[in-house]
């Protein structure tokens, strides 16, 4: 297997994290920083644990922007990656179980055969107002 995650960006700003879909690590990793708007990583439990119950607190947060997290469940595509001045960055191919978090810039994706995303972004909708085409 190569890198769990290969990080595209356009200089020092990164552009999104792609998850290989062979990575199965042995113990729980994150693999964003604290910082970002969205986390990324796996957790992994042993046969037996729990989660003990919870309720996450009400804590204000500023976002700007939103932030994508596409798994491909089923098919291949492929992304296109572009920064925010919309100038092409690059193109990968995503395989069934790959998982990719758009941080920023532009995207577009061709679908190279069937293909089943299943998308997690910060809400609420707001319409074409989310969303400028090029």
């Amino acid at each position: 297997m190569t890198a769990p995650v290969e990080i595209i960006t356009d200089g020092e700003t990164p552009l999104a994290y792609i998850v290989s879909p062979d990575w199965q690590p042995s113990a729980t990793q994150f693999l964003t920083p604290d910082g970002f708007t969205q986390q990324m990583g796996m957790i992994v439990y042993r046969a037996g644990e729990s989660i003990t119950p919870h309720v996450h607190v009400p804590v204000e947060r500023t976002i700007v922007g939103t932030t994508e997290c596409i798994i491909v469940r089923q098919g291949r595509c492929e992304i296109d990656i572009y920064n925010s001045a919309r100038v092409f960055i690059a193109s990968r191919v995503l395989t069934e179980g790959a998982i990719i978090l758009l941080l920023g810039g532009g995207h577009g994706f061709r679908m190279i055969e069937d293909t089943v995303l299943f998308e997690v972004k910060q809400g609420p909708y707001v319409g074409m107002r989310d969303k400028e085409r090029f």
